[in-house]
């Protein structure tokens, strides 16, 4: 395992639709789904989706800042998600769908600030950014059948309908950090 890789962990709806974008961008090692940000300890994916623990679904991104730098992966983040709805992303609504950075250092602190600053400065939403910016406290890993979910189940409907249009959009707007360089 390479010893100069970073963590960020993110949250901003499914958990699919983030790691399946994650998953594509050069730098990043792996791309785990979880939760983050609640009350309860080894929370289940039940108790989370039922409100009940506070978490969050979140991915803990391993990338190699050498590679693809924090604010990059902030920049994607906030380009493939709507930062400016309260506990809810689409059709997914609760705060385990809410948007949120979960700073693993004070310099993460800041970086997530100052964009948050920069991008309601530049009134690219009609609304205000409420991403959540805090500590992370603890992680818990998603179980076994949420990890790599898109790439496991393309074709199951709500892949088709959310998780691939994420995709694509990531792919059309930032084709300098994809792994794979298109032919």
């Amino acid at each position: 395992m390479n010893t100069n890789l970073q963590i960020a962990t993110l949250a901003g709806g499914c958990f699919w639709c983030l790691e399946a974008v994650f998953d594509e961008i050069k730098g990043v090692h792996g791309v785990e789904s979880g939760y983050a940000g609640g009350h309860m300890d080894n929370p289940t994916y039940r108790a989370v989706c039922n409100g009940d623990t506070g978490h969050a679904e979140v991915i803990q991104v391993h990338f190699d800042p050498n590679i693809v730098s924090n604010l990059d992966l902030l920049n994607v983040f906030f380009a493939i998600h709507d930062p400016t709805t309260l506990n809810r992303q689409g059709a997914d609504v609760g705060t385990q769908y809410r948007s949120a950075i979960f700073y693993h250092d004070d310099e993460q602190k800041v970086i997530a600030e100052k964009l948050i600053k920069d991008l309601n400065a530049q009134k690219i939403w009609d609304r205000p950014i409420v991403t959540e910016v805090a500590p992370l406290d603890k992680f818990y890993m998603a179980e076994d059948y949420h990890q790599e979910y898109f790439a496991r189940n393309p074709y199951q409907p709500y892949c088709q309908a959310v998780v691939a249009p994420k995709v694509s959009k990531f792919r059309k707007h930032f084709l300098e950090l994809l792994k794979k360089q298109p032919v």
